[in-house]
């Protein structure tokens, strides 16, 4: 397929058994967006954060929509394909383990890490998905998970952009295909607060 190379920055620590923080940007941001993030979740992490290789008006995006909410699925596949490639690739020249990623998306990032829990469901060790959108429709009987990995989301109460109903309807699909999801509704818009990053970081010290 003609899979594109993505823009990234790779820290790594020293620890070669380590887990690898996949930092993963909302609709606008860049592979620098999130770095300030990253020792506010925790300490002793490789650091991989990507840039998205679609841009809408210039913003740049990890798949492309028809409007707002509304997915471009064909899309979501083929780019989703396209960035685990890379990340595969990428864990044998820089040498982390690709079993020991733990995604860590906002909006439109925690989308495209969405999607690589419905599509490579054994493939990630953990993810935090802030403000997060099911991606993909259809699926619910065709993935599933052994690993029983954990999800973090964190949803706003006041969010314009993403439905209730919709966000609890995603955690169940997560749970009913064996992920240990942990959910948590916040008094907020959209916008990503100390609070999410908070109970995050917790979350990851509980877990990895």
């Amino acid at each position: 397929m003609d899979f594109k190379p993505m823009q990234y920055i790779y820290q790594p620590v020293d620890n070669a058994t380590g887990y690898t923080l996949l930092l993963l940007h909302g609709t606008g941001g860049d592979e620098r967006d999130l770095l300030p993030l990253a020792p506010q979740l925790g300490a002793g992490f490789n650091i991989l954060s990507l840039r998205g290789n679609v841009e809408e008006h210039g913003m740049p995006r990890f798949f492309r929509r028809l409007g707002m909410g509304i997915f471009d699925e064909k899309d979501v596949h083929f780019r989703t394909h396209e960035m685990v490639h890379f990340i595969k690739e990428l864990a044998d020249r820089e040498e982390f383990d690709s079993n020991k990623l733990i995604a860590a998306g906002y909006s439109n990032g925690a989308n495209i890490a969405g999607a690589v829990l419905i599509l490579y469901p054994e493939l990630l060790a953990g993810a935090v998905l802030f403000r997060p959108m099911q991606p993909l429709s259809g699926l619910e009987d065709s993935f599933e998970t052994q690993r029983q990995q954990p999800v973090f989301i964190s949803s706003g109460k006041h969010d314009g952009t993403v439905e209730p109903a919709a966000t609890q309807g995603y955690i169940s699909l997560l749970k009913a295909n064996g992920f240990n999801v942990t959910a948590h509704d916040l008094p907020t818009g959209h916008n990503l607060t100390q609070e999410d990053i908070g109970l995050a970081s917790q979350w990851i010290k509980a877990h990895f």
